[in-house]
């Protein structure tokens, strides 16, 4: 099989051109970075492609055609992740890089596509347990909510011979760049606040489960020509005890403070309206890094258990501990 994986310079993307290569697969991954993509190679158990490509550019669309010209499969992954960024940053990202992958697909008969998307379209600063592929989706949290959903759609509207749309929650593992280093600068730095008493309860995806996932989506036959599967490890955690898995894997003293969600959201609200007065980055504080701490989500799992066959191999425990050892042999940073 003949893939091409967008982003495949990035956390979920290498991990994907991995285990794709190591199948047998003939691979091209894409990304900017040409430090990243000989990083990528050089971990590789057998032999990638790098297709050096910024979505952003002129002829992205075009080379991302010429490159994907006899594939059989696409992995989008390429994406902005970030509760904080510019719109007109996220709308290139998730939106345009999206609609530049549907266009290959269609100039190249491609026979299917596999999209990573985000189970960040369900949240609504509230408790929301079980939630299912086709419930109602509450209004967008913020703009990468806003356009993963778009980008959703430019899917749906594109009618491709056969697509599956992921959402994983909460990936973590090596070469993670955003979740676990988020919570290990905080444990470092001080307390971490523990709203709503702390008890909130995390799905979180371990990513071998989740190329697993994208694995089965590839080879497995699919019910419909467009599905849509929730993907995480199918074992919730409350989030204090999540912490104190995490600390003990990575050696950190946990510290934390109990505090009110409307004192927090109040201090969330304020930072990021200096930071857009500013102009400046991500605030220390954002709204959804704490909503996603303070209330419960966790998703349902039975339609890519059965239609799929899909059963997460790797436990949360587990990951954590690989996570951390891997963590340790880069020399102790996140």
């Amino acid at each position: 099989m003949r893939v091409l994986v967008t982003g495949g310079t990035g956390f979920v993307g290498r991990h994907i051109a991995w285990r794709l290569a190591g199948s047998g697969c003939q691979v091209i991954f894409s990304g900017r970075s040409q430090t990243a993509a000989a990083e990528v190679i050089a971990h590789s158990p057998a032999a990638l492609t790098w297709l050096p490509l910024d979505h952003a550019q002129a002829d992205a669309a075009e080379r991302l055609q010429q490159a994907s010209q006899g594939a059989d499969v696409i992995v989008h992954c390429a994406a902005l992740s970030s509760p904080w960024g510019t719109p007109a940053a996220f709308h290139t990202a998730n939106v345009v890089s999206t609609e530049q992958v549907i266009q290959a697909c269609q100039r190249n008969g491609i026979a299917r596509l596999v999209h990573l998307s985000t189970p960040s379209l369900y949240f609504a600063f509230r408790d929301r347990l079980g939630v299912l592929e086709d419930q109602p989706l509450p209004p967008p949290i913020n703009d990468y909510a806003l356009t993963k959903g778009e980008a959703e759609q430019r899917i749906v509207q594109a009618g491709l011979p056969a697509a599956v749309m992921l959402r994983p929650r909460a990936v973590f593992g090596p070469w993670d760049a955003t979740l676990m280093p988020r919570l290990l600068r905080v444990m470092r730095r001080g307390p971490i606040p523990l709203m709503r008493g702390g008890r909130a309860q995390l799905d979180l995806t371990c990513v071998d489960n989740l190329v697993d996932a994208v694995w089965l989506a590839l080879t497995q036959p699919l019910p419909r020509p467009l599905c849509t599967y929730n993907v995480s490890n199918g074992e919730p955690v409350v989030l204090e005890d999540l912490l104190h898995k995490i600390a003990e894997a990575f050696d950190l003293e946990l510290r934390t403070r109990r505090l009110p969600w409307p004192l927090v959201d109040a201090l969330a609200r304020g930072l990021e309206g200096i930071a857009r007065l500013r102009g400046a980055g991500e605030p220390l504080l954002t709204r959804y890094g704490a909503g996603v701490l303070a209330f419960s989500q966790t998703l349902d799992l039975h339609a890519i258990r059965s239609e799929l066959g899909y059963q997460p191999a790797v436990g949360v425990d587990e990951g954590i501990q690989r996570h951390a050892h891997w963590w340790r042999e880069q020399g102790d940073r996140p």
